[in-house]
């Protein structure tokens, strides 16, 4: 089995997402540095040039507290996506900008519509989707932790508080469960150890047969020095 199908950990884990990171913190300190306002290039729903935002708005935010409550999800389950599925992580990223993006300007209200957390309920859905039809212990603990610690922001996707793009993350959210759909069969495995194999041979395994049936650790060898040991003595004792 190639490596290439395993759970495996690179630098482009930590960089990728530092650097999504990073790029929508200098956009926020360019408009702050600079008394810009980078709002109307947001996603401005059933207009012509609101389709910019599609692929703008995930950078833009509208302030401070904005900008650092979707930094450490967006982090910490962009890590995940590169870490267990890093061969489709990039589709992921791109397409669920995108189609996510496209689906908040058909539905969304007439508003800009800015931020990157329509990115982030798709990173949630797809991941937790993912490991539940995966059927993987890894991917469902995953599953498991993203319902933990993200799973209130299932409420946040109808209009339960103004000001609030509840379209974007209702859209990320239905991408993000497509993707799960549409991806289900690219599953990481992980390493299999020499046991695992199918032609693996239990019974004359040098180390297996240190345990006994009940996995107790035992010495073969000191019994079989202390077995040739007393047929020696036998044999002596019938010579003599």
């Amino acid at each position: 089995m190639g490596t290439k199908n395993h759970f495996q950990f690179s630098t482009g884990v930590i960089a990728y997402p530092i650097f999504f990171v990073l790029t929508i913190w200098i956009v926020f300190w360019v408009e702050v540095r600079f008394g810009s306002n980078f709002n109307k290039y947001g996603i401005y729903p059933l207009t012509v040039k609101g389709l910019r935002g599609v692929v703008l708005s995930p950078f833009i935010h509208g302030s401070l507290q904005h900008l650092y409550h979707n930094t450490i999800p967006l982090f910490v389950l962009s890590t995940a996506l590169f870490y267990f599925y890093r061969h489709i992580a990039w589709k992921v990223l791109i397409l669920g900008i995108l189609i996510s993006g496209f689906m908040t300007w058909c539905i969304g209200r007439p508003s800009y519509h800015i931020g990157a957390s329509g990115l982030i309920y798709v990173l949630v859905s797809f991941t937790f989707f993912k490991g539940v039809f995966a059927k993987h212990y890894r991917l469902i603990a995953l599953s498991l932790l993203v319902v933990f610690l993200y799973g209130s922001m299932i409420w946040y996707t109808m209009p339960i508080e103004e000001g609030i793009s509840w379209e974007g993350h209702l859209a990320g959210l239905i991408t993000g469960f497509i993707f799960s759909l549409v991806f289900r069969k690219t599953i990481a495995k992980p390493k299999k150890f020499e046991w695992e194999h199918p032609d693996f041979d239990e019974a004359n395994d040098p180390f297996l047969k240190h345990f006994d049936e009940n996995g107790n650790f035992i010495d073969h060898v000191e019994e079989q020095q202390d077995q040739t040991t007393i047929n020696y003595i036998f044999k002596d004792n019938k010579e003599d």
